[in-house]
């Protein structure tokens, strides 16, 4: 563990994860290289494109949508300084100029035919 990980809020911890499994996953079983860049949610938004072409039932995909909606989480806090927070189970960021960001939800839209993550990203950083 880094010093910035050990000083990020405990809301951190399960997006972290989810994101770093996400990463893993993907290099593992689709060799796909993601490194925490802006540019690479390009991809991710491509891949959650096929997965809904494919028409996979939204529930079978749902643990994996999580996982690129944390990812994507994760580029933003890596881009703008952005804070994990929690309530009631769901997981949002908070950037440093006070806007509240949900890329899990986010990623659910992408699924659906109405988001991208990588808009979500760019506006994060404006």
């Amino acid at each position: 563990m880094n010093a910035t990980q050990a000083t990020r809020p405990s809301a951190a911890t399960k997006p972290v994860r989810w994101a770093a499994d996400t990463v893993a996953a993907m290099r593992e079983g689709a060799r796909l290289r993601l490194d925490y860049s802006a540019r690479s949610l390009w991809r991710v938004d491509r891949v959650i494109e096929e997965i809904r072409r494919d028409g996979a039932p939204y529930a079978a995909v749902a643990s994996v949508l999580r996982g690129f909606g944390a990812y994507a989480g994760e580029v933003v806090a890596r881009e703008t300084g952005a804070e994990w927070g929690e309530t009631g189970g769901r997981h949002w960021l908070r950037t440093p100029d006070g806007r509240l960001w949900d890329p899990i939800e986010e990623a659910g839209r992408c699924y659906e035919g109405d988001g991208s993550l990588r808009l979500l990203c760019q506006e994060a950083a404006r």
